[in-house]
Formats: C-alpha cells, sequence, structure tokens
C-alpha cells in the first residue's frame, strides 16, 4: 500500500528527530575531542566489497545484504555496515599518503535484511569511527574509551564492556583446528547453517543465534585460549591501558563479534533491560582489512553503535532528555495591514537568529493566541490596527502572562536582551 512503510523500517517524525539530532551532536562533539573528523561514503557500494571485506561466511554476506543489479549490469549492495566503505575510501582516495593515523567517523543509514525486533530495524543507524596505521595497544584503549564516554555523556552508566582477543591469523589457524576437533562429534546436531561453517570457518559456530547450537559451544576451546606471545601481550597492555583509565570491562572468552575481518582486541557494550538482544555496539581491530581490500599491510581499529539501540536505552533507562523544537516567538496579526507588518517582522526576526513563526491561515486573534500556547512559544508579539497607527506591537510573555507595549523598531532588541 502506498501509506504503508517496508517492513523493518520506521518514520522519525517531529517531536522525536530532536532526540536523534541531540545524540548525534554529542558524537560529533565527542569525536572532535578526540581529535576524529568526519567522514561521509555512499549509502550503495559494489558487492564485492562487502563479500571480500565483511566475509562471505558471516550471517551479514550469506542471509541479509542487499543486493540488485543497475542498469549497467553491476551488483550494487546497500552497506550492511561502515567500515568496509570507510576503508575503500581511505584506498581510493590514497589517505594513507597523508599524516598517519587517519582517525575518522561517520554517522548515516545501513540495510540487512533482518527480523525486526525492539530497537532493530532493516534500515538502522549507526555511529561509527575507524583508526588507520595505529597497531599500539593504546589505540585500542581509546577507542573503547571514546565508546564509554560518548554513553556517559548520555547518562548511561550501567552499560558493561565485554572484552577479547580474536589474535592474529596464526591463532585463528590454532583456534580453527581446535573447534574442528571439538565440534567434529556433534557435526550432526548443529543447524545447517553451521555445518556448512565448520569447513569454512568453525569460528562463526560460536556466534550462532541458534539455542542448540550455543549450548554445543558452551565447553568449545576459544580464540584467549589459543593466543600466541605477542598477541597475548598486545591484549594485556591492552587491559593495563584500560586500568589506568578506571574504565571498569569484563573478559568475555565467548565473544567473536559477527565480522570475520576482525583480529586481536574485539569488544561489545551491553545494555540491561532492552530486550534479548542487549547489545548497543561494538567493534575490534582489524589489522589484515585494509591488505584485503587491496591497500598495504595497514592496522587498524573503530567501532559502530547502533542509535536506534542508544534511544532505546536511554528510553528504558528514563534518559531521554526532553527537547522541544518550537519557535520562541509566535507573531499574532489581526487584519491585512497588520499581517503584512509582521510578515515584514518576521523576516527581521528570522535574520537577527530569533527562532519565530505566525499565523498562515488566518485565523481570529483569540485562535491565534491559543496556537501560540499549543505551540509552546515564550513570546506573543501581537499587532492590530491601534498599534499599527502607533508604531508599536504587544509584547506577551505566555508563560508568566504579562504583556507590554513597545514601539516595534524595538522587538528585536527586547527579545534579545530577555
Amino acid at each position: 500500500m502506498l501509506t504503508t512503510r517496508p517492513r523493518g523500517t520506521a518514520d522519525i517524525l517531529p517531536g522525536q528527530i530532536e532526540n536523534w539530532q541531540y545524540i548525534e551532536a554529542m558524537a560529533a562533539q565527542v569525536c572532535r575531542e578526540y581529535g576524529y573528523r568526519e567522514i561521509r561514503t555512499p549509502i550503495f557500494e559494489h558487492t564485492e566489497l562487502f563479500v571480500r571485506g565483511v566475509g562471505d561466511t558471516t550471517d551479514i554476506v550469506e542471509k541479509e545484504m542487499y543486493i540488485f543489479q543497475d542498469r549497467g549490469e553491476r551488483s550494487i549492495t546497500l552497506r550492511p555496515e561502515g567500515t568496509a566503505s570507510v576503508v575503500r575510501a581511505y584506498l581510493e582516495n590514497k589517505l594513507y599518503a597523508g599524516p598517519q593515523p587517519v582517525k575518522a567517523y561517520y554517522i548515516g543509514p545501513m540495510f540487512r535484511y533482518d527480523r525486526p525486533q525492539a530497537g532493530r530495524y532493516r534500515q538502522f543507524h549507526q555511529f561509527g569511527v575507524e583508526v588507520f596505521g595505529a597497531k599500539q595497544p593504546a589505540a585500542d584503549a581509546e577507542v573503547m574509551a571514546l565508546a564509554m564516554d560518548f554513553y556517559a555523556r548520555l547518562g548511561l552508566t550501567d552499560l558493561e564492556l565485554h572484552i577479547n582477543s580474536l589474535g592474529c591469523p596464526t591463532c585463528r589457524a590454532t583456534v580453527r583446528d581446535k573447534l574442528q576437533q571439538y565440534f567434529q562429534p556433534m557435526l550432526g546436531e548443529l543447524c545447517p547453517n553451521c555445518q556448512s561453517r565448520y569447513d569454512r570457518n568453525p569460528l562463526r559456530i560460536l556466534d550462532c543465534k541458534s539455542s542448540r547450537c550455543a549450548e554445543l559451544a558452551l565447553d568449545a576451546p576459544t580464540t584467549a585460549d589459543c593466543l600466541c606471545s605477542d598477541c597475548q601481550a598486545h591484549f594485556e597492555q591492552v587491559q593495563l591501558y584500560m586500568q589506568d583509565l578506571g574504565i571498569p570491562y569484563v573478559l568475555d572468552k565467548q565473544l567473536v563479534r559477527g565480522l570475520d575481518y576482525y583480529t586481536h582486541t574485539a569488544f561489545e557494550i551491553m545494555a540491561p533491560d532492552i530486550g534479548a538482544q542487549s547489545s548497543v555496539g561494538g567493534g575490534g581491530r582489524y589489522n589484515g582489512l585494509i591488505e584485503a581490500c587491496g591497500g598495504p599491510p595497514t592496522p587498524g581499529i573503530g567501532f559502530a553503535l547502533g542509535l536506534e539501540r542508544i534511544l532505546l536505552a536511554l528510553e528504558k533507562s528514563g534518559k531521554l532528555p526532553q527537547i522541544q523544537a518550537r519557535p520562541l516567538v509566535f507573531l499574532i496579526a489581526v487584519g491585512d495591514r497588520a499581517v503584512r507588518s509582521s510578515f515584514s517582522l518576521l523576516s527581521r526576526l528570522r535574520a537577527a537568529g530569533i527562532a519565530a513563526d505566525m499565523d498562515y491561515q488566518g485565523r481570529s486573534l483569540k485562535a491565534q493566541m491559543k496556537y501560540a500556547g499549543k505551540l509552546g512559544v515564550r513570546y506573543a508579539v501581537i499587532t492590530g490596527e491601534d498599534e499599527l497607527q502607533r508604531g508599536s506591537v504587544m509584547l506577551r510573555d505566555m508563560y508568566a502572562g504579562e504583556q507590554w507595549e513597545i514601539p516595534v523598531g524595538e522587538v528585536i532588541n527586547t527579545l534579545k536582551d530577555k
């Protein structure tokens, strides 16, 4: 139907969008203070970018991407996540030739064909950061600290930060062998997806949403059990930096994340009381991703936080700000000459940076006053024939119920003073 939005999408209406703008402004402010600059990439990319970058054994690539053929018969995909696109932009625009590391952030819509539920949509929005060219453990700690600082400024202080290390390719080969040995006797009990993952990428079995697969994986070997000495040392240094910052965390050996490109540090941020899916964001290090996308060996780390999940967490915790986008001033005019005079004054108020509006439906004085009250404006500027003759207006404080007659030429300065 033409009057029904597609399933898994949402209209963000006036009265709601102000909360989104508040979160986005907070994200931009935090990133600016941490030295991150905004980047904007296309909403769609060549499909191969995500197949190679995200991983062909992930649920995203196997089941969730919106893929279509354009008129040039090229395979195009609506971006399901932001990191691969930022990596592509980093390479295509030769950002690696400039000062390193490159620290960027993005805010925008992503698309996954998933089952809609509380705070999860098929078109959803993410705030993410990426750091290219920094391999030190301090960079891992900074990225996690930025995320937790952002949440704290929003008032979300009861979140849990879960961290783990996925190791390097050598560690991954070790855990792959151990996982195949562990799951081999129970291969027939795994879901069809995990049976196919057994040969291709058994680590994905640990991320399966099937309750039976999760039960079978309870005692499975973990990446944390298979770290080489270098990866173990890196992870220990990350933890020391987090302790220095006073940021509490939970060591979670079962944490693997849903994308194949992660190496070394991985983390997820959990919020209580927002439903079965308690994650409000996460990320990690991806030292091989830029090389996999055709670039030089370059370390990287980042995160992505779901804005819908953040709004849900704010709502559940009673931390949603009470933001009302309303004009400060409403001009009330009675009579054609007064309407023209008020319309001219309206333009001057706006040019002076004062949010103002007026009636465009020809309402009566009483109806205009009632409408101004519904808008919640602070001041009404009332003009009628008598005021026109005296070159004045009535300025009414709608909150205090008081009003004054002032010369029309003093309206702007009077409002600025107030």
